[in-house]
């Protein structure tokens, strides 16, 4: 595989009712991260990769995969060339986390991640 696939988000309109849906669901024990309607959860026994579960609030809703680039803005740019279009411009999230986001040219929501 090239560029591995390293996070996911399920951002809904209620955080609250999504929060409890994929806990209860999966058993997954989501931490309270970032803004006030997010939270995060870590791959399950070692297992399978973390993500995070949230209220759209400003955001766009639905599933969003991130993979792990080396460079956001080439990707961006790369993504762009084959028919894709930016979403968001990299933005920091967390002390050495940056991310951003671009739409396939279907429309699909794809975040990257530096590495």
């Amino acid at each position: 595989m090239g560029a591995p696939v390293v996070h996911f988000e399920v951002i809904g309109r209620d955080f609250e009712t999504m929060r409890g849906f994929y806990g209860e669901l999966f058993g997954w024990e989501l931490t309270p991260a970032g803004p006030a309607d997010y939270a995060i959860v870590g791959p399950q026994d070692g297992e399978g990769i973390g993500g995070g579960v949230g209220g759209a609030g400003d955001r766009a809703y639905g599933v969003t995969f991130y993979v792990q680039v080396p460079d956001l803005g080439a990707a961006l740019d790369h993504a762009v060339e084959l028919g894709g279009e930016r979403a968001m411009e990299p933005t920091q999230v967390a002390e050495g986390t940056h991310v951003a986001q671009f739409r396939d040219p279907e429309g699909h929501l794809i975040g990257l991640v530096s590495s």
